[in-house]
Parts: structure tokens; C-alpha cells; sequence
């Protein structure tokens, strides 16, 4: 259901916020990845997590600039 929220509210915004969306993500992933290496992350499913929304904003973005849905 959590999935579901989420990929609706990307369905809602533009271009552009999607790309700002999607730099956070990325920018959250480079944190979480220097904190597992640190050994400083108690939730390593979070990374995971992160990768998977990744994916879903690039394929939002993609739909929308070929125009589909």
C-alpha cells in the first residue's frame, strides 16, 4: 500500500520535481552507503528500500517524457 501512495504522488509531478526527487534519492543512497561502511547503519533494508524508488521515479520520468500515462 506504502508503494502504491508513493508512486501515485510521482504520477502527480512534473518533470523537473521528479529529477529533484530523484537527486535526493541518490543523495540519500551516497549516505547510506558511507554509513553501512562506517558500520553506523542499524537498517541496512533501507538502502534497498531507496534503490527501488530510485527506480520507480526513473521509470515515472521515462513514461512521461515518451507520453505514456
Amino acid at each position: 500500500m506504502k508503494n502504491k501512495k508513493f508512486t501515485a504522488e510521482l504520477k502527480n509531478k512534473s518533470v523537473d520535481e521528479l529529477n529533484k526527487e530523484l537527486v535526493q534519492a541518490k543523495r540519500e543512497l551516497f549516505n547510506l552507503r558511507f554509513q553501512n561502511a562506517t558500520n553506523q547503519l542499524d537498517n541496512t533494508s533501507r538502502i534497498s528500500d531507496v534503490r527501488r524508488n530510485i527506480a520507480r521515479i526513473k521509470t515515472i520520468i521515462t513514461q512521461k517524457e515518451k507520453g505514456i500515462s
